[in-house]
């Protein structure tokens, strides 16, 4: 019942589509416009860096604020298996970003969701991934390729992690967790099917922070 709770919990936070309601300011639809989500790099291409910038947090800080949820309604009563109870919430805020109820299950890519997720979940992680992230970015200029990167290997270190003890639960749980993130990264995967056909294929967009740098 915990796990349900936590992820109609998250849910209901990643409804609050940030990208979705930025367009709306702009008077159109961003699903109608560039890669058809609403997620943080079509808001970049769509309406320029500061929507871009709006909409990374936004869509951050409501993964964060499922996890605060959580942590606040089962930080005592259920503390020996709150990593796994925290990645529940994570799950659901993504899967509500992804596929929400109130905009016919059109929504983005779960992305910087997921950064806000890696972030609440395990600092170690997020630095990690963000000089991942980075590194390839500025190598590449493929953002599909840095966030997939990244999302693979955080399913990594928290395997690494979790054996070692780090999130202080028993072996059923702590498989638990595992199944959890796999999942979380196979959607991302999914998510990006497109994109990675592109990669293989040499057509990916890319994307530049200064637009002089543009091809």
């Amino acid at each position: 019942m915990e796990r349900i709770i936590c992820l109609v919990i998250g849910y209901i936070c990643g409804l609050f589509q940030t990208g979705y309601i930025i367009g709306k300011v702009h008077k159109t639809d961003i699903r109608e416009h560039g890669s058809g989500n609403a997620g943080t790099t079509n808001a970049f291409r769509t309406f320029g860096k500061k929507a871009g910038a709006l909409t990374l947090l936004g869509d951050c800080l409501k993964c964060v604020i499922a996890i605060v949820i959580v942590r606040m309604i089962y930080g005592r009563s259920m503390s020996n298996i709150l990593p796994l109870l925290t990645l529940y919430g994570a799950f659901g805020c993504i899967l509500g970003h992804n596929f929400p109820i109130s905009m016919n299950f059109r929504g983005g890519k779960g992305i910087a969701a997921s950064v806000g997720m890696i972030l609440a979940f395990d600092w170690r992680i997020f630095i990690v991934c963000a000089a991942i992230f980075f590194v390839l970015f500025f190598a590449t200029h493929y953002v599909s390729l840095c966030s997939l990167s990244a999302y693979a290997a955080a399913l990594i270190m928290v395997i690494v992690f979790g054996s070692m003890g780090s999130y202080g639960m028993d072996h059923s749980h702590t498989i638990e967790l595992y199944i959890v993130m796999a999942a979380m990264t196979a959607m991302a995967f999914y998510r990006h099917r497109a994109n990675i056909g592109r990669l293989l294929h040499g057509t990916e967009s890319k994307v530049f922070l200064n637009s002089k740098n543009k091809k």
